[in-house]
């Protein structure tokens, strides 16, 4: 049976649609021989390319269904190469033996935090999809004068360039002198949305931290730059949660390629605490 051959690579894990999507516009792809167009169709057996290589796909592997959280540090991209030579999430990550490690939406070179990595592109997909609305959550310290009626605001609604946004939950959590730490929660993963939101507001974000995506937090104790690999149950949670099914095979016998790394115990995370973040305090909705 054919498919679409973007929803067919992602399956296969080479990225996600809308990067198979790109590929293809840009003339990467090709079927047996013939450049791929957007819309066209293909089987697994066909040969498949890539900047003319052929891509090795396997369908529904168990390979396929590997999920990291990855703790990503400041000063790391979230790309799969840099010209500059600087680096990036992908620098250090357990060999595959299909299909590749896609990221689930970015987080800019100044925001560190909870990003997770998959070697599923149809997980990928409907995980950065808007229509998902997947709450994030982020630890941010900001600097300016901020009011009730400020805040009142940000989770009423402000206007950006790209259209309206708001933050879901606003919540204290403290701080001293002219910095102060604030949680928010919001459901889309615009470019640089948190930080585009306070300072619509005159404010300036001087530090950012994802601490949550979904029901994924940053565990205590996750040190930057390592990651945890989740189990078959935290991926099916995951794969419920965008409305795919779950997952039956026995998972890989497969340990993490970086040493430090760990396998979570999913439904069960703890939130990240950093030596200078104080306790949240109250809320303001």
């Amino acid at each position: 049976m054919s498919e679409r051959i973007q929803k067919l690579l992602a399956t296969a894990g080479i990225g996600s649609r809308r990067e198979v999507e790109r590929m293809i516009e840009a003339g990467r792809i090709t079927v047996n021989g013939e450049i791929a167009t957007l819309g066209g169709k293909a089987h697994w057996g066909d040969t498949i390319a890539l900047d003319g290589k052929a891509l090795r796909l396997e369908q529904r592997s168990e390979a396929l269904h590997r999920v990291l959280v990855y703790h990503k540090p400041e000063g790391v991209l979230c790309t799969r190469a840099d010209p500059e030579g600087r680096p990036t999430i992908f620098d250090k990550l357990p060999h595959v033996r299909a299909g590749r490690w896609i990221a689930v939406g970015r987080l800019d070179i100044n925001t560190s935090g909870v990003i997770l990595l998959t070697t599923d592109g149809e997980l990928a997909n409907k995980l950065m999809h808007p229509s998902s609305e997947i709450e994030r959550e982020y630890a941010t310290r900001v600097l300016g004068n901020v009011d009730n009626e400020l805040l009142s605001r940000l989770t009423h609604g402000v206007e950006l360039e790209d259209g309206q946004a708001r933050f879901n939950t606003i919540t204290d959590a403290g701080g001293q002198g002219a910095n102060h730490w604030y949680h928010v929660t919001l459901n889309e993963g615009r470019n640089r949305e948190v930080r585009r939101l306070w300072e619509s507001q005159g404010v300036k974000v001087s530090r950012l931290i994802r601490v949550r995506f979904g029901f994924i937090n940053l565990r205590r104790g996750l040190k930057a730059g390592e990651f945890d690999e989740l189990d078959r149950d935290g991926i099916n949670q995951l794969r419920q949660l965008v409305g795919l099914p779950k997952i039956v095979e026995e998972p890989r016998d497969d340990a993490p390629a970086k040493k430090g790394a760990r396998r979570s115990a999913p439904g069960r995370p703890q939130r990240q605490e950093t030596a200078r973040q104080p306790k949240r305090r109250q809320s303001r909705k």
